[in-house]
């Protein structure tokens, strides 16, 4: 399979950058440590700018192009895959955000479509946790008298932190009455500072540090879109659609991975006492059929939301997030078939499908989670 880029750009086959993904991934996986090297290649391929504009220089691809992309990129290398995915996520996102000064969007593009610069939003911290339960972010912007802004705070969980360009900070101002909002921050900017934290089960070569800012000047014009805490309480199904689609093709990707691996396992497994591959046994081919099921639904659900918003009818946000989490469990139950077919093959960190089972749970703590996400339906369904 090969997405097809603009004329202009030189075409690289994702799949064939997928698999070279796939051969350092292990290495990755070991050392935590975040691959640059794969995002050159993203970014040498034309890959990086896919939801760009086309006014800004990029593809201007929509939705399915982009959960296509960020299916096959996972199946190589989950870490890649989900910072490759908040990525064009994010380049949308800022990309349709008409609150942002339209030069300030032709800028961030501009470092994505010449130089590879990654995005990535920063919306965790210690104390308030993830902002969709509500609560005033403890990072604060301070208006000086030359009219910049200086902006103090600590974020965690900041999905790519090694490789950004552009960090989206979610953070309040000083007002009686504050406004919250996105701020554009240059990564590189005195006084951002990453601190490596991140040591978790699965998804470890994503470089998900705490990022603490110490009175980082910033211009007035990065921190166009504060609005009052109520503006921000309406879900916006776009951005829920985006989510539910780009997490779903995310870890869908690394249900792929496992299921070809185990695959070739049973197509190769003789054991002595059967003198024949596993893959002859009825019981592995029933089992394998539902991971092809699972599969097979996940694409249908993807296609279908992606299509959707494509032509412009998003599903509802809160469909799309109970979207998300039936999506993310169908590529963990399809993991975890596969991993109970392999026994203790399945154990080994010598064998990949050990890494897809640790990155495909992480899935589960994306927001929303799926007790949030099926509280909101619920509502929505009793209290109309």
């Amino acid at each position: 399979m090969s997405l097809a880029l603009a004329p202009h750009v030189a075409e690289t086959d994702l799949q064939l950058l997928a698999q070279g993904f796939a051969a350092e991934a292990a290495r990755h996986d070991h050392d935590g440590s975040f691959p640059h090297e794969n995002f050159d290649r993203l970014h040498d391929g034309g890959w990086l700018n896919l939801t760009i504009p086309r006014r800004f220089g990029g593809q201007g691809a929509g939705l399915a192009k982009a959960a296509e992309a960020i299916g096959i990129v996972a199946k190589g290398c989950a870490s890649t895959g989900l910072v490759y995915a908040m990525q064009l996520t994010q380049q949308g996102s800022l990309s349709r955000n008409e609150h942002v000064p339209e030069q300030v969007r032709a800028r961030v593009a501009a470092d994505a479509v010449a130089h590879g610069g990654l995005l990535n939003a920063m919306r965790v911290e210690p104390e308030l946790g993830s902002p969709t339960r509500g609560g005033l972010p403890q990072t604060i912007l301070r208006r000086q008298p030359d009219g910049s802004l200086l902006l103090s705070g600590r974020k965690i969980y900041c999905t790519g932190s090694p490789g950004l360009t552009w960090m989206l900070v979610w953070a309040r101002d000083e007002a009686e009455e504050p406004k919250v909002g996105h701020v554009l921050v240059p990564a590189r900017s005195p006084g951002v500072r990453i601190e490596e934290s991140w040591d978790h089960l699965g998804m470890r070569a994503t470089g998900s540090h705490d990022v603490v800012f110490e009175n980082v000047r910033i211009p007035a014009e990065y921190a166009t879109d504060l609005r009052p805490p109520e503006a921000w309480a309406k879900p916006d199904p776009v951005q829920a659609t985006w989510n539910a689609a780009g997490l779903g093709a995310l870890y869908t990707g690394v249900a792929h991975g496992a299921r070809d691996w185990i695959i070739h396992f049973l197509r190769n497994r003789v054991p002595s006492g059967l003198g024949k591959p596993l893959a002859t046994l009825p019981r592995m081919q029933e089992k394998v059929g539902e991971i092809e099921a699972l599969l097979a639904v996940n694409a249908r659900l993807i296609g279908s939301l992606a299509q959707a918003l494509d032509q412009g009818t998003p599903a509802p946000a809160t469909e799309a997030h109970v979207m998300k989490s039936a999506l993310v469990e169908n590529a963990v139950r399809a993991v975890e078939i596969a991993v109970s077919l392999a026994g203790n093959h399945a154990q080994s960190r010598r064998n990949p499908i050990e890494r897809h089972l640790r990155d495909v749970l992480c899935g589960r703590v994306h927001v929303p989670v799926p007790e949030a996400a099926h509280s909101a339906a619920g509502r929505a369904a009793l209290l109309p």
